[in-house]
């Protein structure tokens, strides 16, 4: 089908499958990105990862994840130094310039959001000369406020950007995730903001779906399924200057139990109805 160019498949959106399966698909569905996860490409082996993705001509839109990074303890913190060192080691040899970055919610019977939030700022001080060194971009990924105390004390676009700024665009960038910042009544002008100082590293999709699940991170749908405006947060993304790669990310236990060949047909479908005429 054309219209698919910008298109790439976060592994996510096929949990089931294996690294193998799953470029396969691609291949099959004529989707020419993949997202990949750290887990999945550990099961494979980084080396033949990256050369099954090279020789499927696949590009890597990204790999997730690095972050956690609001340890507090001397031992714990050097641990996430180390991982988020190697994560991206990980993102060079696989040939993605993008390394998504959850980067933590608050220590185990911490209360303290700005101390949690100033750990952050800290800890990309110290990776993103090293991510530059390897021609990797950290991109910070807000997530929905109702992640804040597991997940991400970082809950806005705006509050990524702020972190991002003091640092080189080419080392620290944003993710703009639909799921995550579709409520935010600043969004258009935070995006505007990201696209002017060059920051947008990566734009994920997926709808917000209702009711939540009991475990909420399991609540999204393909795009067209629930209550974002998918044509007019496209404009403002692609009017901010991104001409990446649009990735699908989508945590959701039935879409995970049905066949991934389906799965992908239905994403290229909505991604042509929804996203690519935007």
């Amino acid at each position: 089908m054309t219209g698919l160019d910008r298109l790439s498949l976060n592994q996510i959106t096929t949990k089931r499958w294996s690294l193998p399966e799953a470029v396969r698909g691609c291949v099959d569905a004529g989707i020419p990105a993949i997202g990949l996860w750290r887990d999945k490409v550990a099961e494979t082996g980084l080396a033949r990862a990256a050369t099954l993705c090279r020789d499927a001509g696949l590009a890597v839109s990204s790999l997730c994840r690095g972050g956690f990074l609001t340890a507090t303890g001397p031992d714990e913190r050097r641990a996430a130094l180390v991982d988020n060192f190697q994560a991206i080691e990980e993102a060079a040899e696989l040939g993605t310039d993008t390394l998504v970055m959850v980067v933590g919610g608050l220590p185990e019977g911490s209360r303290d959001l700005a101390g949690a939030r100033a750990a952050v700022a800290d800890m990309i001080a110290e990776l993103a000369p090293h991510a530059g060194d390897f021609g990797v971009r950290l991109a910070l990924e807000p997530l929905h406020p109702m992640f804040c105390a597991d997940r991400a004390v970082v809950s806005t676009l705006g509050q990524a950007l702020d972190l991002a700024e003091p640092h080189p665009a080419t080392q620290v960038g944003v993710v703009v995730d639909s799921y995550h910042v579709w409520w935010d009544p600043q969004l258009d002008e935070q995006i505007t903001r990201a696209g002017q100082s060059g920051r947008i590293a990566s734009y994920q999709v997926c709808d917000w779906t209702l009711p939540l699940p009991a475990d909420a991170l399991l609540g999204r749908g393909h795009v067209g399924d629930g209550h974002i405006d998918f044509r007019t947060l496209t404009r403002q993304v692609n009017a901010a200057g991104y001409t990446g790669w649009i990735e699908v990310e989508i945590f959701n236990e039935r879409i995970w139990d049905t066949p991934g060949d389906l799965t992908l047909r239905t994403l290229a479908e909505r991604h042509l109805a929804y996203v690519a005429d935007a």
